[in-house]
Formats: C-alpha cells, structure tokens, sequence
C-alpha cells in the first residue's frame, strides 16, 4: 500500500510539473463556458432505488455542478460500509441485477427498465475511509434534489486517486470555485491528506490561470 501511495504521489507530481511549465495564463476554454454548470442529461431519482439507504452522487455526475458538463454513461454514488447490506437488499428489490466488483469497492448494477435512461449502469461504491460518512451527512443537493458529493469532498476523491483526469477535474473545479469553498476544501485536504496540501495550491493555481484570475 505504501508504496502505490508513493507511486501515485510520484506521478501526481511529475504531471504538475509538466502542466506548470507549460500552461499559459487563460489558454484553454473560454471563461464564459468554464463557468457554465449544466445538467443535459438528469439521473434517475435514486431515492425510489435506495429508499432508505444514504448515499451521494460522485464521479463525473457530480462534477457538472463545479465544471463544464461532460458525458458520462454510469452514475456513481457512494455509501458507507455500515450501510453495505441494505443497500445490496434495496437495489435487489427495485430490480437491480448486480454485474460485477469495482476495484475501489463496491459493486456495478444494471438499473431496470423503469430506471435506466439516460444512464444504464450503477456504480456503487462502498467506503470505509473516515471521511466518507461526514460526506454523505452533508452533501450538495442538486437542482434535481438528489444529494452530491460536495466539492471538498469530492477533491478528496480525486486527490487520492490523481489519474490525469482527475487532476484534469480538481484543477478546473477549483479554479471556478469562490474563496468560501477554496477555503472549505483547504480544510478538508488539511485533515484528511495533510501531505498534499501543496500540491493542491498548485492545482489551485493552474486552474486559476485557466480562468485568468489572480493567484
């Protein structure tokens, strides 16, 4: 575990590197499209899904109330691990059939007829990280009244995993966000992961300079 830990932080960093020395102050995107939020495609009401268990939105469903939406053909939402039966019991009852297990933990549903468009397939991710309940009490709600990851949060996410696309995400998310949520997920980063807290400055900074702001 240590060292996949080291080997994420290790290809985090080389890709900041490479963006900051060649990123140009508001290359890229218009500023008016990277502050457009938009929801083209809405999710299916999960609640009837899950009645009772609790969960938030994640993945790239998520991501289009702090970013530009893009098309994503699952939705992901995230449970604790104390909520994991109930939930296998819930989906199981509205119809669900389970198809697989995701490597981060969770499994991958097929919603029912009833349930699947736009979006055919559930991901349901299960957590046992200490954060995740605090996540799930306090979530984003949607123009559509679901429940998402709110930003810190999902920074947290996506911070841990660091694919490209994830540092990709964070940047752009947080280069849009107001001083209120920089400062919440500073202290979200701050308790949880500590040790990526310059490396956060640093997406912060190249998302910034996507939106041709001051740093």
């Amino acid at each position: 575990m240590k060292n996949q830990q080291q080997e994420i932080i290790y290809r985090r960093q080389q890709y900041l590197g490479i963006v900051s020395r060649r990123v140009n102050p508001g290359s890229g995107s218009r500023p008016e499209f990277l502050r457009s939020r938009t929801l083209t495609y809405s999710i299916t009401d999960l609640k009837k899904i899950l009645p009772q268990t609790r969960f938030v939105v994640v993945g790239g469903a998520a991501t289009r109330l702090y970013m530009p939406e893009r098309m994503t053909l699952d939705v992901d939402i995230i449970i604790a691990i104390e909520d994991a039966i109930k939930a296998e019991e819930e989906l199981k009852a509205a119809g669900c059939v389970k198809q697989g297990a995701l490597s981060i933990g969770g499994d991958s549903w097929t919603l029912p007829d009833d349930f699947s468009f736009p979006f055919g397939s559930l991901d349901v991710i299960i957590l046992s990280e200490p954060w995740v309940r605090e996540a799930i009490q306090h979530p984003k709600i949607g123009s559509d009244g679901l429940p998402y990851i709110d930003l810190p949060y999902l920074v947290l996410m996506k911070l841990s995993a660091s694919r490209i696309q994830d540092l990709a995400d964070i940047s752009r998310m947080l280069g849009g966000a107001n001083e209120d949520d920089l400062k919440k997920t500073r202290s979200v980063i701050k308790k949880y992961l500590p040790n990526d807290l310059e490396d956060l400055e640093s997406l912060i900074s190249l998302g910034k300079l996507e939106m041709k702001r001051d740093t």
